[in-house]
């Protein structure tokens, strides 16, 4: 019950009457189950992100109506930018700085958009308006639908905590950066990645997985939580099938737009390459910070940021390393949603670009790994926060907007609560008797795991050795455990004759 388990659910349950009942009925309601429930919710969220949005829509951004409004969105300038108002299509007729599949999304809403601008054209009784708005309203209606479908895959994947959902439902990411950009399509993907993960299907996560990578390639860091945890596990065979799967899907999907236009599809990859630090980045704060004399020093147009990419790829491969060493050393395997969000949160954190809307990636995954209904909106606090000195920063103090002081004091407060929900989540790694998902059943493993779910360690981390359950060193280093144990118990388990000693081991 999560107004008698979560404090914040507890008084906002205030409003509606309180806490539920001790003596009221559960599981008898027929239509307004948990998921119906989380889908409302969600629905509600993002019918008042239309609401924000709407002022944008008809490409009326006179008077920086974008940044006042707070309703920027990356559909309505690209709509011209890739030629959709002229019937081109992305990557034959024009050049797309996304993965495949967002092109392919992006084609899609314009198709959908001009059948329909054509019918209220031709019968004259559907409402009619700015073909730029159109294409705006039916990419928002799609981003919906792909929001809706990764509530239901969060419910699935949170056991036994279907309530953890609405953690996501009642968003205010969602609210503010869902209909930014497409990125929602990927982590929908994502989401039912995991969600067949966890149902033992690996070959259909690594399909669902390899499109997501085709849409934006951070799902690639969920193949790698994969990695870490089943080389623990001992279930390589596994992550061997899902990242097959997943390398077929994301070849199924390139290749063909590879053949017909390969210079428009290899752009991202050469856009990502060239890209320079993004305003919202600890390397942007770090280069105004040194008049742009650290790194590369001051860029011409389309030069490359070489020393910057490889600063950024070294750091990168220190958190893999970090996140592994935590990973193989813990006294309990950790939960696949705890790895995945600590290395997509590092990898937010230390890479050269983060635009805003990159924080709907983080959102399932903290959902999953620490559902804390506090922690979680605090985070997202500052996300919108990011979020409003962004707009009012590109407003212009000339337009009565705020200096570049403001918006990295606003950046880094966003960092600051990033590095402490993931300070939260490797404390409840390495201390899971404070993993609210693992204590709040009895014998709850990994909701999330699939085949890693109560599996047996295979190889873990003891100081800096791999060891073997069953080893010598494995049987020493148990022993050591009890007898810390024992010691940290006053006059309990050593009394007990539980734990203690080397012929209680056994026992």
């Amino acid at each position: 019950m999560p107004s008698w388990s979560d404090p914040v659910v507890a008084q906002a349950s205030e409003a509606v009457g309180g806490p539920w009942g001790r003596h009221a009925v559960v599981g008898r309601a027929l239509f307004w189950t948990p998921l119906r429930v989380c889908l409302l919710f969600t629905a509600l969220v993002l019918a008042l992100a239309w609401i924000k949005q709407q002022p944008c829509s008809s490409g009326d951004w006179s008077g920086s109506r974008q940044y006042t409004h707070f309703c920027y969105s990356d559909e309505v300038p690209l709509f011209g930018s890739y030629g959709l108002d002229h019937g081109d299509t992305p990557y034959l007729d024009a050049r797309v700085e996304y993965p495949v599949l967002t092109g392919g999304l992006i084609a899609v809403a314009a198709a959908i958009a001009r059948a329909y601008d054509s019918a209220a054209a031709a019968f004259g009784l559907l409402p009619y308006g700015p073909p730029v708005q159109t294409y705006t309203v039916v990419t928002c209606l799609l981003l919906s639908f792909f929001a809706l479908l990764t509530v239901r895959a969060v419910l699935g994947l949170s056991g036994r905590r279907p309530w953890d959902a609405a953690m996501l439902g009642l968003s205010p990411l969602l609210l503010f950066q869902a209909f930014t950009n497409w990125d929602l399509l990927a982590v929908a993907l994502s989401a039912y990645g995991l969600w067949a993960w966890s149902r033992r299907r690996p070959a259909v996560a690594g399909v669902l997985l390899g499109l997501g990578v085709a849409a934006k390639l951070y799902p690639v860091l969920i193949l790698g939580a994969l990695f870490l945890l089943c080389l623990r596990a001992g279930r390589l065979k596994q992550w061997g099938t899902t990242t097959i799967a997943a390398l077929l899907a994301w070849t199924a999907v390139n290749l063909p737009i590879a053949l017909l236009a390969p210079d428009n599809w290899s752009w991202f990859f050469v856009f990502s390459r060239r890209r320079p630090a993004n305003p919202e980045t600890i390397w942007n704060i770090a280069l105004y910070l040194s008049h742009y004399r650290l790194f590369d020093g001051p860029l011409a147009e389309g030069q490359t940021p070489t020393v910057l990419n490889a600063v950024v790829t070294a750091v990168l491969v220190l958190l893999a390393a970090g996140v592994a060493w935590l990973t193989l050393a813990a006294p309990l395997r950790p939960r696949l949603p705890q790895i995945a969000f600590l290395l997509l949160a590092g990898f937010l954190l230390l890479n050269k670009v983060w635009s805003p809307q990159f924080s709907l990636w983080l959102l399932p995954l903290a959902i999953l790994a620490r559902p804390r209904w506090r922690t979680l909106l605090l985070w997202q606090a500052t996300e919108v926060t990011v979020w409003i000195v962004t707009m009012l920063h590109y407003l212009g103090t000339e337009n009565r907007g705020i200096g570049v002081q403001w918006f990295f004091l606003g950046v880094l407060v966003r960092d600051i609560a990033v590095v402490v929900l993931m300070a939260l989540v490797v404390r409840d790694v390495l201390r899971p008797d404070g993993d609210v998902v693992r204590t709040t059943w009895p014998g709850v493993d990994d909701p999330a795991g699939g085949v890693l779910d109560h599996a047996p360690d295979r190889l873990t981390l003891r100081g800096w050795r791999l060891v073997r359950p069953g080893s010598p060193a494995q049987g020493a280093a148990q022993q050591l455990d009890l007898l810390r144990v024992g010691r940290g118990v006053a006059g309990g388990l050593e009394d007990d004759r539980a734990v203690g000693r080397a012929g209680d081991l056994e026992e």
